[in-house]
């Protein structure tokens, strides 16, 4: 593997992360998020990724939607429901949450999903959104949800 651990991402020029991530838009920062990142999961934790939401957010890049992703996803942990662009806009679509910050749309869907299923949900609603739901054109016509959708749009 090109970057096995935290010490090859710390020690990588930024020239090499930045080509190496580059499909994924705005490469600069997050690889000089990456670097100082693993700088600091080298110094704190010993080069491995904590498990609590506190350690991990208070690392340079991460917020709640990537600490949940680890979290649900490496830990197995559902302290949280993942709020992507797909989960907002589903969101909203359903009528599951009116909201539009981030964090008030995962307090809405917590009170209303099984904590044993944030991961799960999570990943469910960003597939529907990304294959059925689009923002621009969605395939009502193909949704399983259409009879129960408020928000459906063809």
């Amino acid at each position: 593997q090109r970057f096995p651990d935290a010490h090859a991402f710390a020690e990588t020029k930024a020239e090499e992360l930045e080509e190496a991530i580059r499909s994924t838009g705005f490469f600069r920062n997050k690889a000089k998020n990456i670097r100082a990142c693993c700088k600091l999961l080298i110094e704190r934790h010993q080069g491995e990724v904590p498990d609590s939401m506190e350690a991990l957010t208070a690392l340079p890049g991460v917020g709640r939607k990537t600490a949940n992703v680890v979290l649900g996803n490496a830990f197995g942990l559902n302290v949280g429901v993942v709020v992507d662009t797909h989960v907002t806009r589903l969101s909203r679509r359903l009528a599951l949450s009116k909201q539009t910050d981030p964090v008030k749309i995962e307090q809405d869907l917590m009170k209303l999903i099984p904590q044993e299923r944030w991961t799960l949900f999570s990943h469910q609603l960003i597939h529907h959104g990304r294959q059925v739901c689009s923002a621009r054109t969605p395939q009502c016509n193909a949704c399983n949800l259409r009879r129960l959708c408020p928000g459906k749009i063809g």
